[in-house]
């Protein structure tokens, strides 16, 4: 109906929105633990989630869990829909640490030849991680990396995130370091669990999602 509408009437396009653009975002859906919500050994918090540690989110049907929105090219930060109905960006604990985007292809290779020497403590095991992937990006950026290790970092390219919202302290990012803006954006290379943008179920936009990949 809608290809069929248009043939007829037309359309005007209209650019997308900051809001927009995290709407059409693949979607996940997680817990929030006392320690923030983890996902894939990267543990992402702020004292934004205090009210919700440990609380069943109130959307039926997904067992207490939140909804998520992420960026699969720049994983350092995810925006989660709290109960006031707006997407508020969280960072990941270790962003000041890792000051280039990263994907989850990158993120797997570090987490393969990283050594964990105590399978006990997951925060130091983390830390290491991110000390890990810093040391991968130093080695490329100085080019003493191998060529796989700079394969991976071609492929997380930069994109351009919208201002995070935070009702207490108006809009804004917590950092300098989660705004950018990159000259090859793409959306491209989705994981296959879960990501369907929300914004699209049912209302015929994924044409809108195509022109998100072209920004």
């Amino acid at each position: 109906m809608w290809a069929a509408l248009v043939a007829v009437a037309g359309h005007v396009p209209v650019p997308l929105t900051g809001r927009d653009y995290l709407e059409l975002l693949p979607v996940r859906w997680q817990a929030i633990t006392p320690a923030g919500i983890t996902i894939h050994h990267r543990t992402y918090d702020h004292d934004l989630l205090a009210p919700y540690r440990g609380q069943a989110s109130p959307v039926a049907g997904r067992g207490g869990k939140w909804e998520i929105h992420y960026t699969p090219h720049d994983l350092r930060q995810i925006w989660i829909r709290l109960p006031d109905g707006e997407l508020t960006e969280i960072p990941w604990i270790h962003r000041d640490h890792v000051h280039q985007p990263f994907n989850d292809h990158t993120w797997q290779h570090i987490r393969t030849h990283a050594h964990h020497h105590n399978h006990d403590d997951s925060q130091q095991h983390e830390a290491d991680l991110a000390d890990a992937l810093d040391q991968l990006m130093r080695r490329v950026h100085s080019g003493h990396a191998t060529t796989t290790e700079q394969a991976l970092l071609a492929r997380a390219t930069t994109l351009p995130v919208p201002a995070a919202r935070y009702p207490q302290y108006g809009t804004g990012p917590i950092t300098g370091e989660s705004a950018h803006h990159g000259e090859d954006d793409s959306i491209d290379d989705l994981p296959e669990d879960d990501t369907r943008p929300a914004a699209a179920a049912g209302f015929g936009l994924y044409d809108a999602y195509e022109e998100a990949d072209k920004w």
